[in-house]
């Protein structure tokens, strides 16, 4: 009787484990390099709401992360840094177009190294003595995409486009400025926050459209439910409240 007992125990415990299991769900998140810090943070906050959900995530420059959904990657949901890239996936038919919502808004700044003395204002990095700029990548990386529309706006595009030092990421930008291996680059406003007293900022570059943040739930995703609720947790107060912390504005 007793062995019997064990059995059906084990059975039983078997069983629940294999419903656990059922239930689990690894969602993936494709997102812009410059939401790392924040998106990280609001991790354990949207699991926590949503159990046996587990979230990963996959940092990188927009343009790059298109390229690997559009090569296949799992991805359940895709957040860029502009709406150009995102205008892209959904021409491809990429993304659940009714999923897309715009999660926060950045600002471009022009920033230096916080012992940096070259650079005082925009105009400035025409100076000789400037010599490297960080620029994002314009093929790949919004952030750059941005830059570069606001220099050829500006004529500065042609005087300078010789010094830049382009990136793979606007992480990349950031990481030349905190170590001071450039004279000057343009980041996003949050990116520039989290080099702390690294990095000073000189200047918010004005562009001609908002700088919005979308994201949307992957048209090939087998976990929709629940990529459909990390979207809306990211503009719910709580999600609100991580993305501010961090610098981002209000979508």
């Amino acid at each position: 009787m007793k062995r019997l007992s064990m059995s059906i125990s084990l059975a039983l415990a078997l069983t629940l484990a294999l419903a656990c299991s059922a239930l689990a769900k690894d969602l993936t998140v494709s997102a812009a390099a410059s939401l790392t810090d924040a998106f990280t943070e609001c991790k354990p906050l949207f699991e926590k709401a949503n159990p046996g959900v587990t979230l990963s995530f996959n940092f990188a420059a927009s343009g790059p992360l298109l390229k690997q959904i559009e090569q296949g990657a799992p991805v359940d949901v895709f957040a860029s840094a502009d709406q150009k890239t995102m205008d892209d996936a959904a021409a491809k038919n990429l993304i659940d177009a009714a999923s897309r919502k715009n999660i926060v808004q950045n600002a471009l700044v022009l920033a230096i190294p916080a012992d940096g003395k070259k650079v005082k204002n925009l105009a400035s990095l025409t100076d000789a003595a400037v010599t490297k700029i960080g620029v994002g990548n314009p093929e790949t990386v919004p952030v750059g995409r941005y830059t570069k529309g606001v220099l050829e706006k500006t004529g500065m595009w042609e005087k300078i486009s010789a010094k830049c030092i382009l990136a793979e990421s606007v992480r990349q930008v950031l990481d030349y400025l905190t170590r001071g291996e450039v004279d000057a680059g343009f980041v996003y406003a949050t990116d520039a926050k989290q080099g702390g007293d690294k990095v000073k900022v000189v200047e918010e570059i004005a562009v001609d459209k908002p700088i919005s943040y979308p994201a949307a739930v992957l048209a090939a995703s087998k976990n929709k439910p629940e990529a459909a609720a990390f979207v809306a947790f990211l503009l719910s107060p709580e999600g609100s409240a991580v993305l501010t912390k961090y610098g981002f504005k209000k979508p």
